[in-house]
């Protein structure tokens, strides 16, 4: 693979001005550039006489356009025939792609480690988001140009492991929405009596953090709102404060007890509900962040415990009983008042069985997106760096 060049970005790029004047009242289409080479993305656009920018300069397609500012994210993407015509500031530079260039492989070398860790090191200023990139420090980035047949071998390659990708994403997409759907419906079955939350449930909020609990003789793990996502929870950063026994026990988790973040400034994180699986060694309690709800023994099991709740946060039931204007809260007085479609015990076991189910199908598709996406970078690292070997389309077979 002698044929590889090693040459610097800029010999590969003309940087273009396309100046517009900003009139009064006249809206210009606009996009952004996404950090660590996720592409272009449409903004707001540019209103004059609203926006501060006099002119502006005019994306083409297949231009590669660079944000100057907050450089060490490596905000560098390539225009898409969507984006051409749009519009950016000052802040941006445009560049046009040489001939012996594919503008889709450049896109793809901004996916990689080897530039995002280019951008850090060259970005410059003293404000960590202020820290921005000139024109000719960009273009003096090293990089190793393959002959044109191997570039879109390489683009062909990375677009076929996309597609697969995308087709995984999309049949997430419609296993979530047939579950939300099948959820809601076995969930508010109007068939089913109605009861008050604290009628099938059991409540328990936890207690807030002071600075005499930083210390003493029974530290303990405790969930808080961070920890808690759509379903899940990310116990990667797990804090301590010290719970005395008798709050242990008050406060301790369960095996099958729902977590519920009870207040957020993002209305879309109020009330989104996790299971506890004793993923770790007890006792684990909760901070006063969480609402904590348990299955009363002959009432409930778990499992329709965690489906009901979440169904209160996809149907938004749990943000419409939530106080406060700024940040919403959810009190457990407010939790406590509401409905609750209450089946037998063995109509919520077989409910759980279906919607488990159709959770496990949902949770599969996500992890081969995901294990997709690993091999995806280890393969463009690989091509790129040329430990792994690939011919042009034309000389195989």
């Amino acid at each position: 693979m002698s044929d590889w060049q090693q040459i610097a970005l800029g010999d590969l790029l003309t940087r273009v001005r396309r100046k517009v004047a900003v009139e009064d009242g006249v809206a210009y289409p606009a996009v952004s550039v996404q950090m660590y080479g996720r592409g272009l993305g449409e903004k707001e656009a540019f209103v004059g006489g609203v926006s501060k920018y006099t002119t502006l300069n005019t994306v083409r397609e297949n231009d590669v356009v660079l944000r100057t500012i907050t450089a060490f994210e490596a905000p560098a993407g390539v225009a898409r025939a969507e984006h051409d015509g749009t519009h950016v500031s000052g802040v941006f530079i445009t560049y046009e792609v040489d001939q012996r260039a594919l503008p889709e492989f450049l896109g793809l070398y901004f996916q990689t480690p080897v530039f995002w860790d280019e951008m850090h090191n060259r970005a410059s200023g003293t404000v960590l988001r202020r820290k921005t990139i000139s024109d000719a420090s960009f273009c003096a980035i090293p990089f190793v140009l393959p002959p044109l047949p191997t570039q879109e071998r390489i683009v062909e390659v990375i677009g076929a492991v996309d597609d697969q990708i995308t087709a995984l994403d999309a049949e997430a997409g419609a296993l979530t929405a047939v579950l939300r759907r099948r959820r809601a419906d076995l969930v508010t079955d109007d068939s089913v009596e109605a009861v008050r939350a604290e009628h099938a449930f059991d409540f328990s909020t936890g207690v807030r953090r002071t600075p005499d609990r930083a210390t003493g003789p029974y530290m303990t793990p405790y969930l808080r709102s961070a920890n808690v996502g759509y379903g899940t929870l990310d116990l990667s950063d797990v804090l301590e404060m010290n719970y005395d026994p008798v709050e242990r026990k008050k406060f301790g988790l369960h095996y099958g007890d729902v977590v519920v973040s009870e207040g957020s400034a993002s209305a879309n994180a109020v009330g989104m509900p996790a299971m506890w699986r004793d993923e770790l060694p007890g006792p684990v309690c909760t901070q006063m962040t969480l609402l904590r709800l348990r299955a009363l023994e002959g009432v409930c099991i778990p499992e329709f415990v965690f489906h009901w709740c979440m169904w209160a946060y996809e149907s938004r039931a749990f943000l419409d009983v939530a106080g406060g204007t700024n940040i919403k809260h959810i009190s457990a007085k407010r939790a406590k008042g509401m409905a609750v479609r209450l089946p037998s015990i063995d109509r919520q076991r077989e409910m759980a069985v279906e919607l488990d189910a159709m959770e496990s199908a949902l949770k599969a598709t996500r992890g081969e997106a995901a294990r997709l996406r690993e091999v995806r970078a280890g393969l463009l690292a690989g091509l790129l760096d040329r430990t792994i070997d690939i011919e042009p389309a034309e000389l195989e077979g």
